[in-house]
């Protein structure tokens, strides 16, 4: 298993160059952003604001997050490989520009210099299965140091937004939900959906840079 997840590890890195080589084509203008998320705030930019497709869970939080993943995440949702209606078409109304832009302008939202603390150690059975799948490999030190900015922070992310996008991964043959990702696919689809939700809640517990600004559409 461990010479599986290396490879994929490796084709995921591979992946990730090539994705970023041509994110670097565009740069992003967060001032230009404050004209164009809108139809972010009403979701992202209300705390405790919950979805409810395909089940109920509090969105995720974006503000701190790193551009590049932000970035990569809208340009899943618009070629189809994450499956969401309404995030769908959002991305397909956004240009390459567009989606530069308000990457720029989440990642450096509410921005501060506190030092996260060292996370609180997992209880043996947590830790096990962090190791089998090797979670710290992408989501780096503290779970928000990605080992490449196109990979996501998470620690201190919604616990029940953590545990659907998991279980994304495992789904299948379905037209509006789900997530096409050879690397996370192949590491969610080793546990059951009580493992990751024991993962979820435990990453979900950590302090993180990851926030929900409160931001009105009126302004």
């Amino acid at each position: 298993m461990n010479k599986l997840l290396t490879s994929m590890f490796a084709l995921a890195v591979a992946s990730v160059t090539a994705f970023s080589a041509q994110a670097q084509e565009v740069k992003g203008d967060a001032k230009a952003a404050e004209q164009k998320i809108a139809m972010c705030i009403g979701c992202h930019g209300i705390k405790g604001y919950q979805a409810s497709f395909p089940e109920v869970y509090r969105v995720p939080m974006i503000s701190g997050q790193n551009a590049k993943y932000i970035a990569a995440a809208l340009n899943a949702y618009k070629k189809g490989d994450r499956k969401h209606p309404t995030m769908r078409g959002i991305a397909d109304s956004l240009s390459d520009q567009d989606i530069a832009d308000i990457s720029a302008y989440y990642e450096q939202h509410g921005k501060t210099d506190a030092v996260v603390p060292a996370p609180t150690a997992p209880d043996a059975k947590v830790a096990a299965l962090l190791q089998k799948g090797a979670c710290v490999s992408c989501h780096g030190d503290n779970f928000s140091k990605p080992v490449d900015p196109s990979y996501p922070k998470i620690a201190g992310q919604h616990k029940d937004f953590l545990f659907v996008a998991l279980k994304s991964y495992k789904t299948e043959n379905q037209s509006t939900w789900g997530r096409s990702n050879g690397v996370m696919g192949g590491i969610a689809k080793q546990f059951s959906n009580a493992e990751l939700k024991a993962l979820s809640a435990y990453v979900g517990s950590l302090e993180g840079e990851l926030k929900t600004v409160p931001q009105s559409k009126f302004r």
